[in-house]
């Protein structure tokens, strides 16, 4: 791959045409001719994956027009060229919709990206009623909305930080302390990146989230190298394994909720499993509320603003 200059941080939409190109030159550089039932040659390919011929004939369109569709020129592709496209490419789902948002741009463009997002009262009281099980509201731009006191117990109290700051892919690339905590970083990095991908696809005109991607590629070189994979997904439950500072090793599942009348927003808890270590952990948590993280790291505790 060729080396790329660093972007600016400053604010800029994301070029959709350059996202596009990307995006499938990578699919298909990941695809080898016998995963799809071709001859392979082997040793005198000149490219990784599949060549543009391979890929057109596999989604029956002709050389030329895959070529300007992997140019960025998607402007009049159908959606039934992209789904054939997306069958050859082997695309997961949350691959395909990321291929129609980047290729049909207006058509598929949503509205809205930038209202600030609000959490509704009825589901702030759901949080602060959920005893026993961390939650939090993530949205755009990986952004914290709310959170529950023993959410503010596992993570740290996000209501120290500005809140600019309550953002999750800042606290993961920049923060020393969020790197100690997830046993498995790497993944939650991945996890993260794979999501700001989605929202660019869905919102390259947003000058917030190319301010953030720019800040994050200067700032930080394991996001730099997630980022060039163009890799997409969206985990909606899973494991995750932390190093908290004061009860120490924690195992929790999590599993994430899109509001039905807000996609862009998504409910995530985590729960341990029964009679485990880990309850034992979030109970011994819970009876420290929000002064956890500071009783683990020495400042005077004091009471947290609502979320």
């Amino acid at each position: 791959m060729e080396d790329h200059p660093l972007p600016s941080s400053e604010p800029a939409s994301l070029d959709r045409r350059a996202e596009l190109s990307e995006f499938l030159r990578t699919r298909r550089a990941r695809l080898l001719p016998s995963d799809v039932g071709l001859p392979d040659f082997g040793r005198h390919r000149r490219v990784p994956g599949l060549r543009r011929e391979e890929l057109a004939q596999l989604a029956g369109v002709s050389v030329a027009y895959y070529t300007r569709l992997e140019q960025g020129n998607g402007r009049n592709v159908s959606a039934e060229v992209l789904d054939a496209i997306a069958r050859a490419l082997r695309l997961t789902d949350a691959e395909h919709a990321h291929l129609m948002h980047l290729a049909k741009g207006k058509q598929h463009k949503k509205k809205g990206s930038a209202r600030p997002q609000q959490v509704r009262p009825s589901l702030a009281q759901l949080l602060a009623a959920m005893d026993g099980v961390p939650a939090y509201i993530v949205g755009r731009r990986s952004e914290i909305l709310a959170w529950n006191p023993l959410a503010a117990a596992v993570f740290g109290d996000w209501g120290e930080l500005p809140a600019a700051e309550r953002n999750w892919a800042r606290l993961t690339f920049l923060r020393p302390d969020y790197r100690e905590l997830f046993v498995d970083w790497e993944q939650k990095a991945i996890d993260i990146v794979c999501q700001l991908r989605m929202d660019a696809g869905c919102y390259p005109d947003d000058p917030r989230l190319s301010a953030l991607v720019g800040e994050l590629s200067v700032k930080s070189e394991e996001f730099r190298r997630l980022w060039a994979t163009h890799d997409v997904k969206e985990k909606s439950h899973g494991l995750k394994r932390m190093r908290h500072p004061l009860v120490g090793e924690l195992s929790l599942n999590f599993e994430s909720f899109r509001m039905p009348d807000d996609a862009d927003q998504a409910l995530v808890t985590y729960h341990a499993e029964p009679g485990s270590a880990s309850a034992d952990a979030l109970r011994l948590l819970a009876s420290w509320g929000t002064d956890a993280t500071r009783v683990a790291s020495g400042p005077e505790p004091r009471s947290a603003p609502r979320p």
